[in-house]
């Protein structure tokens, strides 16, 4: 017997774990990496320039696996994730599938809300091609629904609905 779709998208037994976290305090500013951060509910991250905004791209979130895929598809080793200028990178969980999920990072509690589309600055900062071999690998964005600190090495769990 073979199990219905929505059964299996709603299995998912892996635990993630945050590897990398870094804050944008204004556009096109240096990437600050923290060992902690702070996240409000309805706002975003303390010390990034997106915290002052109530949408749905409070916090952005890289697949850490991710990274060594877009580098081969550079030619080159595995990127630095702070070149991507996302905010959380998780290890371990398959981001895309907490699409409609609620999730847990730390003591904060987190709403997917779209995917994280490259933008034009790819291929600035890559090179020819940079744009397209971002392409499926930005990532997720999300907004927070609990407030809480989230660190380095924090694990990254599927709520219940």
């Amino acid at each position: 017997m073979s199990d219905s779709l929505q059964t299996l998208l709603d299995t998912l037994p892996q635990i993630g774990e945050v590897r990398w976290i870094a804050t944008r305090p204004e556009r096109g500013a240096t990437m600050e990496i923290v060992s902690a951060v702070e996240a409000v509910a309805g706002k975003g991250l303390t010390g990034d320039r997106y915290a002052s905004r109530n949408g749905k791209r409070q916090v952005t979130l890289i697949q850490w696996e991710h990274l060594a895929v877009i580098g081969g598809l550079l030619g080159r080793p595995a990127i630095e994730p702070e070149l991507l200028r996302r905010n959380i990178a998780v290890a371990g969980l398959n981001l895309l599938a907490l699409k409609n999920k609620r999730f847990a990072i730390g003591d904060a509690v987190l709403e997917y809300t779209g995917l994280c589309h490259p933008c034009s600055q790819m291929e600035t900062r890559f090179g020819p091609g940079g744009y397209n071999a971002v392409r499926g690998h930005g990532g997720i964005t999300a907004r927070i629904l609990e407030s809480g600190v989230i660190r380095v090495n924090d694990k990254v769990r599927v709520l219940e609905k």
